[in-house]
This record gives C-alpha cells, sequence and structure tokens, in this order.
C-alpha cells in the first residue's frame, strides 16, 4: 500500500514524491457475487481474498495511482451478493494489500445496504486509509472531500465521479450521492479548476448494461465534459467493455482519453462478453517551464491491458482468480483456457474495429 499524507483544508488533497511523469491505472467493476463470497469463505468462517489478485498484483503495484469501481458496500453482514451487495471486510483489506489507491463509490449499487452500507463502508475505506469519491455522509463530508484533488510526482490530478442513478433508491439525509446532473456537476468541475490542477479526470457510472457499444446519450455527456474542460473521462458500469478513443484538440494539439467503459475486473458473471474487462493505463508527462514558457502537461502514452476472471467451476482453484490474458495458461483446463480465448479474441475484435489512438499493451 503506498503512502498517502491527507491534508484536509477546503478541500480533499493528497501530497507524495516529486517526478515529471505519472501512470494512472484504472480497473472496472469489483464485485461481490455470492459465488465469490462463498468460495473466500475458509473453515475458521473467516474470508480470504489474497489469491484473486495475486497475479495481477504487480501491475497494480507498479502505477503510481490505481483507480478501481468499488460496486458493492461493506454493509456488514449478514454478507450476501447479487442483488444487494454486502461484501465481507476481507473483500476490502485483498484490493488495499493488491495496491488500490483510490475506490469509486457512487455506482448503482451504492445504497443497496441504505444508510448503513453507505456510511459503513465510508468507514472501513478510512480506517484503512484508502481514498474515495463518489458517495458521502452530509454535505460537510462531501464539501471537505470534493472534488478528490491530489498530488503526486509534482502533479496536481483533480478526480470527480458520478453515477446514473441508484436502482431506484435515494439517499436518506443527510447522505449524499453524486449523480449525472449537469447543474452540480459544472459548480464541481469550477471548483476542481480553480485549484488549477494540472489534469481533471471525471470518472462515469453510465451507459445500458451488457450493450458493447456506447448509447447516444453516453457520447452527448463525453462532449459536453470535454467542452467544461475536461481532460480524460473513465466510464464504468455495462459490465462489459465499450471503445476507447484518444481525441486530440485542433487548436492546443492536447490529447483526451475517453473510455466509454472498462467491463467487469472481478465478478461472477459468466455470460458472453462479461467474464473479463480492461485495464487503462495513462501516463501523464509535465514538460518544464523555460524562461519563456509555463509548465505543460501531455498525455505521453495511453494503452490496455485485459483481464480474464476465472471461476473456480472452470480453474478447479478454490477461489476467482483474475489473470492476465497474456501470461502462460498451460496450468488451466481446457474449458477454462477456451473461455479466456473466447473472451480475448472477442474484445480484441471489437476494439480493432472500433478503438481510436489507443492499442493493446506491448510486453
Amino acid at each position: 500500500m503506498k503512502t498517502w499524507v491527507l491534508l484536509t483544508l477546503f478541500l480533499y488533497s493528497v501530497t507524495l514524491s516529486a517526478q515529471e511523469r505519472i501512470t494512472l491505472l484504472f480497473v472496472g467493476d469489483l464485485m461481490q457475487h455470492q459465488a465469490q463470497i462463498d468460495a473466500a469463505r475458509t473453515p475458521q468462517g473467516t474470508y480470504d481474498y489474497s489469491s484473486c489478485f495475486s497475479l495481477v498484483k504487480p501491475q497494480i503495484q507498479a502505477a503510481d495511482i490505481a483507480i478501481g469501481n468499488l460496486e458493492v458496500t461493506l454493509g456488514g453482514q449478514p454478507y450476501q451478493g447479487y442483488p444487494a451487495f454486502s461484501a465481507p471486510d476481507e473483500y476490502l483489506y485483498a484490493i488495499r494489500d493488491a495496491g488500490f489507491d483510490i475506490l469509486l463509490t457512487a455506482n448503482n449499487h451504492c445504497l443497496d445496504r441504505g444508510q448503513k452500507g453507505l456510511e459503513r463502508t465510508l468507514h472501513q475505506l478510512d480506517s484503512l486509509q484508502i481514498l474515495s469519491a463518489g458517495t458521502y455522509r452530509d454535505s460537510t463530508d462531501r464539501r471537505h472531500r470534493y472534488p478528490l484533488l491530489l498530488q503526486k510526482n509534482g502533479f496536481r490530478i483533480a478526480l470527480l465521479n458520478y453515477t446514473y442513478g441508484t436502482n431506484g433508491l435515494r439517499p436518506k439525509a443527510p447522505n449524499q450521492v453524486n449523480y449525472l446532473d449537469r447543474r452540480q456537476m459544472l459548480k464541481d468541475i469550477h471548483t476542481a479548476q480553480a485549484w488549477r490542477p494540472d489534469v481533471l479526470i471525471v470518472c462515469l457510472h453510465w451507459g445500458n448494461e451488457y450493450q458493447q457499444l456506447p448509447s447516444h446519450e453516453q457520447q452527448e455527456w463525453a462532449d459536453w465534459l470535454f467542452a467544461q474542460g475536461v481532460d480524460h473521462i473513465i466510464g464504468s458500469h455495462p459490465h462489459v467493455v465499450q471503445p476507447m478513443e484518444v481525441r486530440t484538440d485542433s487548436l492546443s494539439g492536447d490529447r483526451h482519453l475517453l473510455v466509454y467503459s472498462l467491463g467487469n475486473y472481478l465478478s461472477n458473471m459468466s455470460a458472453r462478453h462479461t467474464d473479463g474487462g480492461a485495464v487503462v493505463s495513462l501516463t501523464l508527462e509535465k514538460t518544464p517551464p523555460t524562461a519563456v514558457t509555463v509548465p505543460r502537461i501531455r498525455l505521453a502514452s495511453c494503452s490496455y491491458d485485459l483481464v480474464w476472471t476465472g471461476r473456480p467451476t472452470l480453474t478447479g482453484k478454490k477461489n476467482f482468480i483474475l489473470y492476465p490474458v497474456t501470461i502462460p495458461v498451460d496450468s488451466l483446463s481446457t474449458a477454462a483456457r477456451n473461455r479466456l480465448k473466447i473472451f480475448t479474441e472477442n474484445t480484441r475484435k471489437l476494439f480493432s474495429k472500433y478503438n481510436k489512438g489507443i492499442g493493446e499493451q506491448t510486453k
């Protein structure tokens, strides 16, 4: 777990070491279906998720900042999967130990356990010193924590997070959830911009489930956010990957990353296209100032990797395990290898046809 120093002033910020490059890693939905909970249970009645991230841990920890969508509550017992998620605390311990720094909580399941679930989730995140964005105990909590403002490697990064909805539930006062609302989002963008960040990133829980192409509404939201000065947009929610693109500003030459959906990261979903996801890495570079120029921030590079979730029924392992699709799979059963191959080939075909300006990581 990387060390964070929290500065709570009028805004929420974090200060770490100084460099001229920084790499951010984004993953999709961190879920906990009942089969995952059952698989992680030990004979002692506790839960062990350490093996889930064993093969992806080096990639997560290599990033300067690793960010994921926490699509469960930590609402306490009884633990439950779909449709009202409440994961064991040990799941969060494993996420922390894997190397995640920031978890997004504005999604359609954040109110699955009501007020207790929302507040207990925030308490657990705070107790493990994992930063979060998207849900808040009250307006004061939101004002102090949001926008999520970070300082690391000499960069100032502002992060915003919103969801399309919460499955028909509404937060109980005084709790607050960040919804897609242009008036409030514009205020938040202006607040973030007043802090003069080097980069402004918006993470959205949006789109239509199981649809591999973005909706017209997603495209409209992306255009509007870029018009407001947002630098990069990272999406989740559909449970399948959707295309990604790099847009280049015709005037400034600045490049902006748009990821419509990262898909699932860790889940028990098994339907076509849902048993894996994309991991996106973006590297920012700061050009030092000269006597006549100011520092310039640019998107130096961006790429994606694919991961697949091996379910115990396929792998014969006790737990659900994340597999980078590029690792040798000789140890996997024929059925597991075939499912991994199907997911990989289908996703590469989709991205080959629709992606613009971003390719798969090559090593």
